[in-house]
């Protein structure tokens, strides 16, 4: 039977928690996650898991947080003139925004806190800093 291998397009239904137990993410009543093992479009600890599985098999991986989105990094924080929010938009800890870079590259960002004169942005990936536990089955390979 074939198993799974750097290169191939696999179908995979997940469950992703934290390790206190709660679902970040979940293929739950959609249809699998499909993409290429080894392209780097999912994070690496979940590719090597899927390494060697066959179809129909099922295991549950913790991924260790370099293996996932990394530790939290200070200099993901940036201060944001609050003059140069829209002015009807009241900035609240918590919200989520979208800006983009000199190159036009978007990204999220949540609002840490907010100051007199500044907002304080966090780009960090919001699982960055934890340790991710998934429950894996795989679909298809091919």
């Amino acid at each position: 039977m074939q198993q799974v291998k750097n290169g191939d397009t696999v179908s995979v239904h997940y469950h992703g928690k934290l390790t206190d137990g709660s679902t970040f993410d979940s293929s739950e009543g959609r249809d699998p996650l499909q993409f290429t093992v080894g392209s780097g479009q999912v994070i690496k600890g979940f590719d090597d898991a899927l390494l060697d599985m066959k179809i129909g098999d099922k295991k549950t991986v913790q991924i260790p947080v370099d293996q996932a989105y990394g530790e939290r990094r200070d200099d993901m924080l940036m201060e944001y003139p609050k003059s140069d929010f829209p002015a009807d938009m009241q900035p609240v800890v918590g919200l989520e925004l979208h800006m983009s870079d000199n190159t036009g590259n978007v990204f999220p960002v949540v609002i840490a806190d907010v100051k007199t004169d500044v907002v304080i942005l966090d780009a960090n990936h919001p699982l960055a800093g934890q340790d991710l536990i998934f429950d894996l089955e795989l679909v298809s390979i091919g």
